[in-house]
């Protein structure tokens, strides 16, 4: 009798501390429902996010999907984890959230963990208190002024890529990873001021460090989990088990002994370096912030991976879709060939600016193949939703899902065709502003956009100048996406055949 009773007791407890947890952990599940905000039904401990810890989807295709299904609300209500987050569907919501009420929306919601993993005090990780005073002395590195200075290092780097691309007329390419060997040639010239030699140097220490940031390996795709979907002190706790500290100490040493070296030899080359060394010079320019060798090789570390991974992803994209599409590709070279022939056959600023064909190419690229494929803003003040009596809290996680807007066909009909036409000037005009968020908008775009731009289409005038691409057996024309990818990376690579052909 006395061992049922206890038996009783156990199952009592157990089942009432299954109830606790249960609720617990499904406490909040009603936050969306209360302020009639649709979205999927979340699930225990998880939420809406199982499809992104398991890796079924990318971040970006995860958001296309939910936006498909939800296409006509104007704010779809999830959860990451018990946390609630919502994603912003309507055009106007999106202009609040980015320009007009940024205010509520400065930060990222990304975080920073100093200790853990010192390259995340990146501008674009920074919570809005560094984040303004940083991104502040930091632009007049990407103003059109030092970009025209500077063209001459772009147009040297695409000499080399030129030279490279040589011993491969009439063969069959990975033009993503000659892309990517092209733009790191490029960051390392620009940014670091620095030979990389990626395009000529198997061995190349930039090309390395590339591969381990974007490799989609177990340690590195849990280490993207655990930082995005656990609490922060979990992660700052376990975090240093999956950290390459390789990676971390490349960028520090270089980015320490690079400032140091100009400093000694009072060596000024008007680049973001010289930025970096001005507040290393003078911390004061930041004000309470904290100026650390760590600080510094983060900003250098962020615009490394941004720099060359999206660059070279829209030159590889673009020719595909030229591969695919050959009046496109003969109307671009004629472009080319006429602005070339104003120039003595030389590739100019100017000359790239005059191609308004080779900017609706570029811009219908980033539209079909957005390089970020969300924005990501979390509140930092309470906030409702203009003309909507829905509220919410502060630190609530709010989405923009860039490639779902890019592929809506009320914006853009037939969205899998690639149509330059679709930046006209005209057709612009009439379309939402926000329905093309390629760099972002509002005080925290991109801050490197005009640089990633003017990098891009001088690496596919350079290979179009003398050479035609075409698709081939190997060309995966349905760009089947990898899901564990951090961006838009396709699982095949991008395969072209190369034909020399110059432009006569």
């Amino acid at each position: 009798m006395v061992f049922v009773t206890v038996e009783l007791l156990l199952v009592t407890i157990s089942l009432l501390s299954i109830i606790y947890y249960y609720k617990w952990l499904t406490c909040y599940f009603d936050f969306w429902k209360i302020r009639n905000v649709n979205g999927p039904k979340p699930i225990p401990l998880l939420g809406n996010v199982l499809d992104l810890v398991t890796f079924k989807y990318s971040i970006g295709c995860f958001l296309r999907k939910i936006y498909n299904e939800y296409n006509n609300e104007k704010i779809v209500g999830l959860f990451v984890n018990r946390r609630p987050a919502l994603m912003i569907n309507d055009m106007d919501l999106i202009k609040s959230i980015l320009i007009k009420d940024f205010s509520s929306f400065m930060d990222r919601g990304y975080g920073t963990h100093e200790k853990t993993d010192p390259l995340t005090m990146h501008l674009f990780n920074l919570e809005p208190a560094r984040w303004r005073p940083l991104r502040a002395k930091l632009t007049p590195a990407f103003t059109s002024g030092k970009l025209r200075e500077m063209f001459y290092l772009l147009i040297e780097c695409s000499d080399q890529l030129d030279n490279y691309l040589n011993k491969y007329n009439g063969q069959i390419v990975n033009m993503r990873e000659i892309s990517f060997k092209f733009t790191i040639d490029v960051i390392g010239t620009c940014v670091f001021g620095l030979q990389a030699n990626a395009l000529n140097d198997p061995d190349s220490p930039f090309k390395i460090m590339s591969k381990k940031i974007f490799d989609p390996n177990w340690k590195n795709l849990l280490n993207f989990s655990l930082r995005c979907f656990t609490p922060r002190y979990f992660y700052d706790l376990i975090g240093n088990l999956l950290t390459d500290y390789e990676l971390p100490n490349f960028f520090i040493n270089l980015t320490k002994n690079t400032i140091d070296y100009r400093i000694k030899n009072n060596i000024t080359k008007h680049d973001f370096v010289d930025q970096l060394k001005m507040l290393k010079e003078d911390p004061s320019k930041l004000g309470d912030i904290e100026v650390t060798d760590n600080f510094l090789a983060a900003q250098l570390f962020v615009f490394f991976i941004a720099g060359h991974e999206t660059s070279a992803s829209l030159i590889s994209n673009c020719l595909l879709e030229l591969a695919m599409n050959h009046k496109i590709q003969e109307k671009l070279r004629k472009e080319i060939n006429d602005e070339l022939e104003k120039s003595n056959g030389k590739i100019t600023y100017q000359g790239i600016k005059n191609m308004f064909y080779l900017d609706k190419i570029f811009k219908e690229t980033i539209r079909k193949y957005p390089p970020v494929t969300e924005i990501m803003r979390v509140s930092t003040t309470a906030y409702t939703f203009p003309d909507t009596n829905i509220s919410i809290p502060e630190n609530t996680i709010t989405w923009i899902p860039i490639f779902g807007i890019h592929h809506d066909p009320k914006y853009y009909p037939d969205p899998d065709k690639f149509d330059p036409e679709r930046f006209s000037d005209e057709v612009i005009r009439s379309r939402h502003p926000m329905s093309f968020l390629g760099f972002g908008d509002g005080p925290r775009n991109c801050i490197g956009a005009r640089f990633g731009k003017m990098q891009t289409k001088v690496g596919i005038v350079k290979i179009l100048e003398k050479y035609t691409v075409d698709i081939c057996d190997k060309t995966d024309k349905n760009f089947e996406i990898d899901p564990h990818g951090f961006l838009l990376t396709p699982v095949n690579g991008v395969y072209l055949k190369l034909i020399k052909a110059p432009i006569v």
